[in-house]
């Protein structure tokens, strides 16, 4: 069943964006991650002009996010008084990184930027998560027990000024690194589309030292806002946002992040983290073949640097 898309302008089969869609909810749940750093490679893969991809790709990000973020609610694993600081950095950066975004596509730079930051990002990330948690997972098997932090520990970040207590996480941290990590995880939405989740998680677990099941929720609650102000910002500014894709990534994305956050709650936390690590790094691998291997067509044409 095939449909026209007026923004990317091409036809697609509308099954394969709803399986899509499905697919990447049930990882937001599960790993209270937004979606975008897998929907963006996966629309660029099935031939969407990765100018349309990015700016929808944030758009079905609030849709997959929005029903975890629900679901964590329920339980009470959101820590809205830290998600709304989060926030506030995240409006800001996403500003910024419109209007960069903007200045790469009318230079016919974007595609190309687009595709390195995946590379370097998921690389680097995915590398430092698999091999906390594999040695999270030795010292768990020795019998040993896995800590996300000690009573007492402390690293630089709590030397920083202008602290609060965020009573749901029970931390007593600066309000710097916060913002300081939200306004980097807004810059990045604008640009390649993710909800940054991939970026947020492991930060708020390691540099925050909130606990894993906190995390998780309260990543979503920040996504589904930042990507909310990302897609319109595009959709203003850029004029990006395919309505009719977003709509069939969407329905499928809603569903998927319920069976998502279901399935999470039978996991481990650091077995949560090597699953997320392995699929943040096959995606990367697969954006960096498709940089260095000879294209089929080697031209191409594009209208309006899409």
């Amino acid at each position: 069943m095939s449909i026209y898309l007026p923004i990317a302008e091409i036809s697609v089969n509308v099954l394969v964006l709803i399986l899509m869609g499905g697919a990447v909810g049930f990882l937001s749940g599960l790993f209270g991650v937004g979606g975008g750093f897998l929907i963006t490679p996966l629309l660029i893969f099935y031939n969407i002009p990765p100018s349309v991809a990015v700016a929808t790709g944030a758009n079905q990000v609030i849709a997959s996010s929005f029903s975890g973020m629900l679901a964590h609610l329920k339980r009470g694993t959101v820590d809205v008084k830290l998600g709304l600081f989060l926030l506030a950095g995240g409006v800001a950066g996403a500003f910024v990184g419109t209007q960069v975004f903007r200045f790469l596509r009318e230079q016919g730079q974007l595609d190309l930027v687009v595709s390195l930051l995946y590379v370097v990002f998921l690389g680097i990330i995915g590398g430092l998560m698999l091999t906390e948690s594999l040695r999270a997972l030795r010292r768990s098997r020795g019998g040993k027990q896995v800590p996300m932090r000690r009573a007492g520990e402390h690293n630089w970040v709590h030397g920083l000024p202008l602290k609060m207590r965020f009573r749901q996480s029970r931390i007593f941290v600066s309000i710097i690194p916060v913002i300081a990590l939200g306004v980097f995880v807004g810059f990045l939405s604008a640009i390649m589309g993710v909800g940054g989740g991939f970026i947020m998680v492991p930060a708020m677990i390691y540099l925050l030292k909130v606990p894993t099941n906190v995390v998780i929720g309260t990543s979503l609650f920040q996504i589904v806002f930042t990507s909310a102000f990302t897609t319109v910002s595009h959709a203003m500014t850029n004029q990006t946002v395919d309505i009719i894709l977003a709509v069939a990534l969407m329905a499928g994305g809603v569903a998927g992040a319920q069976y998502g956050a279901k399935v999470g709650q039978k996991l481990r936390g650091e077995q949560l983290r090597a699953l997320l690590a392995l699929l943040v790094l096959l995606v990367g691998l697969r954006l960096g073949f498709d940089l260095v291997v000879t294209p089929d067509d080697l031209f191409s044409v594009a209208a309006g640097g899409a």
